[in-house]
């Protein structure tokens, strides 16, 4: 079955490199729809776990003014819900709260920069529809009307079979499908997260979803934001006075310990990926679908939607983006014209030169030849 494997990632590369000689004498949906079925004939490969990972999702609020879309927003996934519910597990973070009325608002010493969200709790419906299988709700917006909004947030998952990781009262989750056993943990610098900087503890967690788990998933909420933030520093990141976390450390160590793919949040734009170890990294998906209570200008639009394909253990096979956009009113677009796959790549190249991997201008991930 392996050997089939690696047989179908050279039937891919092959068609890769003879479709990028053959550019400029045949038509430009030829190399999309040539992919499309390498894609399909390893997927099917036996053994093959396919995991998504999208970015922040806030999907309207009623606090402090009402912003909700219509009709409770069920237009918001819908252009991406056939793609979403295309993998055995899809991951998402939830930014704000899943909660009617009331709550207790979270105090900001600057209003500018601080925001809080409420969402009514009926709006978990377009998740359940779009196919997620999990959440988390380590960031900086989980505790946004503070106990009230966590519990509610929490119950309203737990009602509709979606699983979260990320509060310091349910860190961690397990659950098993088609026979693979799966962990998700998930960490951030907020109050009532398991935290990103207690790197002891968070190897600990790992280790030991690693010792009962086929495949460990860590989600973390870490890094500055907004454009002017785009790359990974590989130190600690301090935006207005808080310790975001090195969020390259955190990633690389849990790796070490026994993490097989991260998915990264909270810089609000999309970051490079990297394979280390054999094993998947995004250090940032960006505002996947964040109705007007976000920025969405220029670069914050864009996000991606990450495929990962491993083996049942979490080994690195190879990965696809799909890329979509939103703008203030609408919801989440595929982006035909790849801007987010194009950010990536230039991301990729310029703060991973040595990361062994290839992103082509269809969001085809492969590793590079030796």
């Amino acid at each position: 079955m392996r050997y089939y494997f690696f047989l179908s990632i050279l039937f891919v590369s092959s068609i890769i490199r003879a479709q990028e000689r053959d550019t400029l004498s045949q038509p430009s949906d030829s190399l999309s729809i040539s992919i499309h079925v390498a894609i399909d004939t390893i997927a099917i490969v036996p053994d093959t776990v396919s995991i998504i990972g999208v970015g922040d999702i806030m999907m309207g609020t009623n606090y402090p003014e009402d912003k909700l879309p219509p009709n409770d927003g069920a237009h918001l996934l819908k252009n991406v819900e056939s793609i979403l519910k295309d993998a055995d597990v899809t991951f998402g973070n939830l930014e704000g709260t899943l909660l009617d009325e009331g709550g207790v608002p979270k105090k900001c010493n600057d209003p500018k920069v601080c925001y809080a969200f409420r969402t009514p709790v009926r709006y978990v419906n377009n998740l359940v529809r779009a196919g997620f299988d999990m959440m988390s709700l380590a960031n900086n917006h989980a505790g946004d009307m503070g106990d009230p909004g966590r519990k509610s947030s929490i119950k309203t998952l737990e009602e509709a079979n979606i699983l979260h990781a990320g509060q310091v009262t349910h860190p961690t989750v397990i659950f098993e499908k088609d026979s693979v056993k799966y962990g998700l943990a998930a960490f951030s610098p907020n109050s009532n997260c398991v935290d990103i900087n207690d790197i002891e503890g968070a190897i600990e967690i790992v280790k030991r979803l690693d010792s009962i788990c086929d495949i460990v998933i860590v989600s973390f909420h870490g890094g500055a934001e907004g454009a002017k933030f785009e790359s990974v520093p590989r130190t600690n990141e301090i935006y207005y006075g808080e310790n975001r976390g090195d969020v390259y450390k955190f990633a690389h160590t849990l790796i070490d310990a026994g993490a097989d793919i991260i998915f990264g949040h909270g810089p609000h734009v999309t970051r490079a990926i990297e394979i280390y170890n054999e094993r998947f990294i995004a250090y940032s998906l960006g505002n996947f679908c964040t109705y007007r209570g976000i920025s969405v200008n220029g670069v914050n639009g864009l996000a991606p939607i990450v495929k990962v394909f491993t083996d049942k253990k979490g080994k690195f096979f190879y990965g696809k983006i799909i890329p979509t956009y939103q703008t203030y009113e609408t919801g989440v677009r595929i982006d035909p014209q790849n801007q987010v796959i194009k950010k990536i790549q230039e991301l990729t190249k310029k703060d991973f030169p040595e990361s062994p991997i290839r992103i082509d201008e269809n969001g085809l991930i492969t590793y590079l030849a030796q």
